[in-house]
């Protein structure tokens, strides 16, 4: 049996998202977010011997907690928006289930060198695969102004964007900016005292999601999923910004990302998911408190009709 590594990240929502899926003894399951293998470990707890696991984690330190003897387990080092292909590479036709932990795991955090915190200072990286070429520091350095304002926006969701975009832009023609210390310096000016520490981190936010293109995997990963379950199968979706809730309450509620609703001649709403949550499930006062990451976390369970 694999052992859960607690210390690379603790799962959020752990018992809350494993349920959602139902899970059956001698089911085809995908956990897209292997990590620590917390989800993972819980769902082979409940799989039986003929079940079947698939765990996808594009970053090499993830793949250091696999214990290699558990049969049921094939562990896949790519980003999940390839799911599809990758479940046709292994013949499997449907899956029962798909789980999904989205966000920065807590060994991204902890990992100073990763670039991925506002509390030290480091490179200025923020990638999730290390053998992809894009980093932060190529976004604050070689983007335009007007993109750099678009990505705070979008990503961000930040009202000052424009204003950042300039002060990075400043920054930069006096000497590159190539850690996060630099960035915050830049920056620090625009952000109100009481809210500095929030607005930064919708900073590293926005630049973490167009380094790695989260949205597009995103998108890509939810389309596959309502392809490859099969009826009665379920979807475990934790987010932690309204970017990626609003994408996945969409997808359950219509069958895709914008929530376009396609009707039949009739009038009758063709939606390949129905919603198990009305609203998202949340952590418990307990969970927030012991796992200060889990405060923004949200869960939708769906299910495939």
């Amino acid at each position: 049996m694999i052992a859960a590594n607690a210390t690379y990240h603790v799962p959020v929502l752990l018992k809350e998202s494993v349920d959602g899926l139902d899970i059956q003894p001698d089911g085809v399951y995908i956990d897209v977010t292997y990590g620590g293998g917390g989800h993972s470990h819980e769902i082979l707890r409940r799989l039986g011997p003929e079940g079947r696991l698939y765990a996808f984690d594009q970053d090499e330190d993830a793949e250091q907690n696999i214990d290699h003897d558990d049969k049921r387990l094939v562990f896949v080092r790519s980003n999940f928006r390839y799911v599809k292909q990758w479940m046709r590479y292994y013949g499997e036709e449907h899956i029962d289930g798909l789980l999904a932990d989205l966000g920065v795991s807590s060994h991204h955090f902890d990992e100073a060198s990763r670039g991925f915190s506002l509390r030290t200072d480091a490179p200025l990286d923020m990638r999730m695969n290390q053998r992809a070429t894009l980093t932060a520091a190529d976004v604050v350095n070689n983007y335009s102004e007007e993109q750099i304002a678009t990505i705070m926006h979008l990503y961000g969701e930040l009202r000052n964007a424009r204003q950042v975009a300039a002060a990075l832009v400043s920054q930069r023609q006096q000497r590159p900016i190539s850690t996060t210390g630099q960035l915050l310096q830049a920056t620090e000016r625009l952000f109100a005292r009481e809210r500095e520490k929030k607005e930064a981190a919708k900073m590293f936010q926005a630049l973490r999601i167009e380094v790695n293109h989260e949205m597009e995997a995103l998108q890509q990963m939810l389309s596959s999923a309502c392809q490859l379950l099969r009826p009665g199968g379920r979807l475990s979706i934790i987010t932690y910004h309204s970017l990626e809730d609003r994408m996945v309450k969409n997808v359950m509620r219509t069958g895709n990302v914008e929530g376009r609703a396609e009707q039949d001649f009739f009038g009758h709403v063709n939606a390949p998911m129905q919603p198990l949550t009305g609203k998202p499930i949340v952590p418990s006062a307990e969970e927030q408190e012991q796992n200060p990451r889990s405060r923004s976390a949200k869960l939708r369970i769906g299910v495939k009709r």
